[in-house]
Order: C-alpha cells, then sequence, then structure tokens
C-alpha cells in the first residue's frame, strides 16, 4: 500500500489556508501535519478541510505561537500531545493509524515544532536558545526516542528548526555562528537522531554531497536567485519501517505562490 505524508510549517494555517487547500488539492498526501498553526483550536478550520476530503482532524494549539495540527483523509484511531522543558507551548502531536486507514499494522505519526531558538547562540544570555537546547535534549531521552529503538513503526516529521548537514544550509563557514547549524545544535540533534536509530528519508534520496533545502527567508529580495536555504524540515521513519520510504518530494515552487510560508511542503512516500 502507497502512503504519503507531508509536513509543512505553514506559518498561520487561517492566512494561509488557500496555499493548503492548494497543495491539499494537488498533491493529496494521505496525512498532513503542519506546524506553526498559530490558532486557537476553537478557531481551527477544520469545516474546510472536511470539504476537501480531510475530515479527520487533530489539533494542538494556541492563539498567536506555535501549533501544530495533523489532518487526514483515513480515520485516526488515536491522538496524544506531548508537553517538554515543562511548558505547554503546543510542539508535540502524535497520531496513530491501523485497519481503518487500510494499513495492516499501525503506524504512529508524530508532528514536532522544535523551538526555533532565537538570533544568540549563547544559551547564558538568550533563554530561547538555551530552551532550544534543553528541548533537543529531552527528545533524546524521551519515549519517542526509546520506542523508535525499540521496534515502534514510527514516522516523525516536522519543523526541527536545525540543519545539521554541511550542505543543509547555503554556506556552512558562514552559519557555524548562526541559530540552526550551530555545531551544539548539530550535536544535540545528531544525539536525538541516534537515541532512536531514526532514518533520516529526505537523505536517503538526495545525498549528502548535495545542496537540500526547505526554508528560505522572507529577507531575501529575490529568493530565487540567491538560494541562501536551509534544512529545517525534516521526515524521519523509525528503524522497524526500514527501507519502506519511496520517494521525497521538496515543493520548492510553493516558495513562490502568494502570501507563502518561509517553508515549503516536504512530502515522503511509503510502500506498507
Amino acid at each position: 500500500m502507497r502512503f504519503v505524508v507531508a509536513t509543512w510549517n505553514i506559518n498561520s494555517v487561517r492566512l494561509r489556508l488557500p496555499l493548503v487547500k492548494r497543495f491539499l488539492a494537488r498533491y493529496a498526501p494521505d496525512v498532513l501535519c503542519l506546524q506553526e498553526t498559530k490558532c486557537p483550536d476553537d478557531k481551527f478550520p477544520r469545516e474546510p478541510f472536511a470539504e476537501i476530503g480531510y475530515a479527520h482532524v487533530e489539533i494542538y494549539g494556541q492563539k498567536g505561537y506555535h501549533g501544530v495540527a495533523t489532518v487526514s483523509r483515513h480515520p485516526i484511531e488515536g491522538a496524544r500531545r506531548e508537553n517538554f522543558c515543562r511548558k505547554e507551548d503546543c510542539r508535540h502531536l502524535a497520531v496513530e493509524l491501523g485497519v481503518a486507514a487500510g494499513l495492516a499494522r499501525p503506524i504512529t505519526i508524530h508532528n514536532f515544532y522544535v523551538p526555533a531558538g532565537g538570533d544568540e547562540p549563547d544559551p547564558e544570555v538568550n533563554e530561547k536558545f538555551a530552551h532550544k537546547l534543553a528541548f533537543l535534549d529531552e527528545l533524546a531521552v524521551h519515549a519517542v526516542s526509546i520506542d523508535a529503538k525499540s521496534g515502534a513503526r514510527s514516522i516523525l516529521v516536522g519543523d526541527l528548526n536545525v540543519a545539521p548537514l554541511e550542505h543543509d544550509v547555503w554556506s556552512h563557514k558562514q552559519l557555524l555562528n548562526v541559530v540552526s547549524h550551530t555545531p551544539v545544535e548539530v550535536e544535540k540533534f545528531r544525539a536525538f537522531q541516534e537515541a532512536g536509530g531514526w532514518i533520516d528519508v529526505m537523505r536517503a534520496f538526495v545525498p549528502a554531497s548535495e545542496k537540500l533545502y526547505t526554508w528560505w527567508s522572507y529577507r531575501a529580495a529575490d529568493w530565487q536567485a540567491s538560494d541562501r536555504g536551509r534544512r529545517l524540515d525534516h521526515i524521519w521513519a523509525s528503524p522497524a519501517l526500514g527501507d519502506a520510504a519511496r520517494e521525497m518530494t521538496v515543493v520548492r515552487t510553493a516558495r513562490n505562490w502568494k502570501q507563502p510560508s518561509d517553508h515549503v511542503p516536504v512530502m515522503a512516500a511509503f510502500d506498507f
């Protein structure tokens, strides 16, 4: 069975609902995980999603900041929301899909929005950066990683806000001191990945020697011409899913849509 999972930091789901609908109509993934929805649960636009075939919705949102949501074409059989660093800031949502989705064996999809970390890469003077590092530390010892390494059938997606590899940024040398690519972030990110034995699905299809981006700053006058991107969005699979991934797509064209997010959607197709 072909099963497609997509992830997208939408930077306000209500503002960019037309873009989400355009994406779903064109690409029709089985599941779409959104981050930075910036929407309280009671204001989430459930009906427009249902009208285009995504009637199954789980959300964890708040007013103005952060927030994650997962929409599905198939029934969701269970959902849970985890808080990290003793903050209720709506950064994680897990859903389980099984027989009702046509799957012989259930899978869990984790949707994460890791803290961005602010501008100054010094935890002593920047509380946001300290929060980010603590968040990554907690992920490495959390059940999401322990379960993955112990045989759980899991997919982890989201805006993880770290570009770990040299060619995940437009200039490794110039960004070594820039939040998202600093050595301390990369070290903690890799510890998190190794703790779960997570498979980097995107890099399974694009070699580490090639540039791969999912985010381009709004500050660029011409983002395509400068192409100063970073890979902040990720799709991982647990070891139990092995080589189930069949293809991966970064929908780069979405960065040119009207009033775009600074992130673009990423999709992976699995054969279950």
